[in-house]
């Protein structure tokens, strides 16, 4: 019952007062980046140009922080200042402004400096603050996101510099990708001998699509640059169980933001219904995988449609009220 008063009172503050907070920096509308590439490490997958231009609770070093209010309050988010630094590196591939490329550099160096061992002796970017998903996560917990968007960030930062400490600290945070979430990795292997990258290591296994999905661009991008052949198997399992299973996340109306054993299911929000087709348009040109451009067009047809969206709205704000 404390919890959810401290999430509600969170949420309030969030959603429903002036006050800036993490939302200021998470919801910059979804794209995908029209200057990426396939076959070699260059501009990010997505833009991220908004959360480039984060300006809010940067620490005295201008690290970017967020502000989640109650009693979470002001904190350090590895995803959040991976993606603050993918966002600068990719001004910095279109302008070569060097404002730009410290700013990526800076964050290179937090996450070399941020890396941490878990219990079980696997390095991790841990996120040190208590969080209301369904299943409560106590801090410090890791997550397969972090991880992914951190090797992102790492092997351009080495590929610009050749600084090995950034290419060292890439292959330890790759080791969890290596390890199930039961030996302190991020893998989970389930029915059908189905692979997937989990954001929140929870039990039973949630299977977070967009989460999974990014996590799987981090893997890409360290077999971009070492040709790594673990890398390549992990991409190839877990994107052969994407393709699979990405009718269980459409309802016929909207997409789920994730596979869970509640009564009800946890469709997307608005955002993150957006967020899966533009994630499912960059795999389908990582890939060349059908089955990603197919889905990627039939929900964008239900985020089209009045309707449908006003119904998933409504469901979404309903399992809010009944799960969290």
């Amino acid at each position: 019952m404390i919890i959810r008063i401290n999430y509600l009172r969170r949420i309030f503050a969030s959603y429903l007062t002036p006050l800036k907070s993490q939302l200021t920096f998470w919801y910059e509308e979804p794209a995908v980046n029209k200057n990426l590439t396939v076959t070699r490490l260059g501009e990010y997958y997505m833009p991220f140009l908004q959360k480039a231009n984060y300006s809010e609770y940067l620490d005295a070093n201008g690290v970017p922080r967020l502000n989640y209010h109650g009693k979470i309050g002001l904190q350090y988010n590895p995803i959040a200042i991976a993606q603050y630094g993918l966002g600068n590196y990719n001004i910095y591939k279109r302008t070569g402004e060097v404002q730009r490329f410290r700013k990526f550099l800076l964050v290179a160096d937090w996450l070399v400096n941020n890396l941490e061992r878990n219990c079980y002796g696997l390095a991790v970017w841990n996120h040190h603050f208590d969080w209301e998903y369904k299943t409560p996560l106590k801090a410090p917990w890791y997550s397969g996101l972090a991880q992914g968007q951190g090797i992102s960030l790492l092997v351009r930062a080495y590929k610009e510099t050749k600084n090995d400490r950034y290419l060292n600290t890439a292959k330890l945070a790759f080791e969890s990708f290596l390890k199930t979430t039961k030996a302190g990795g991020v893998i989970y292997t389930g029915d059908n001998n189905y692979t997937w990258i989990e954001e929140y290591i929870v039990e039973p296994p949630t299977h977070i699509l967009n989460g999974c999905i990014w996590a799987l661009w981090g893997v890409y991008d360290y077999y971009l640059l070492t040709k790594d052949t673990f890398a390549r198997n992990v991409f190839e399992k877990v994107t052969e169980s994407l393709k699979n299973n990405l009718q269980k996340y459409d309802t016929g109306f909207w997409s789920l933001y994730e596979i869970s054993n509640t009564k009800m299911k946890m469709l997307a929000s608005p955002f993150y219904h957006h967020l899966h087709i533009c994630q499912l348009n960059v795999m389908y040109k990582l890939t060349k995988e059908r089955v990603f451009q197919d889905y990627a067009i039939r929900w964008e047809n239900y985020r089209r449609n009045f309707f449908k969206k006003s119904f998933a709205f409504f469901y979404k704000s309903l399992f809010k009220l009944l799960y969290y």
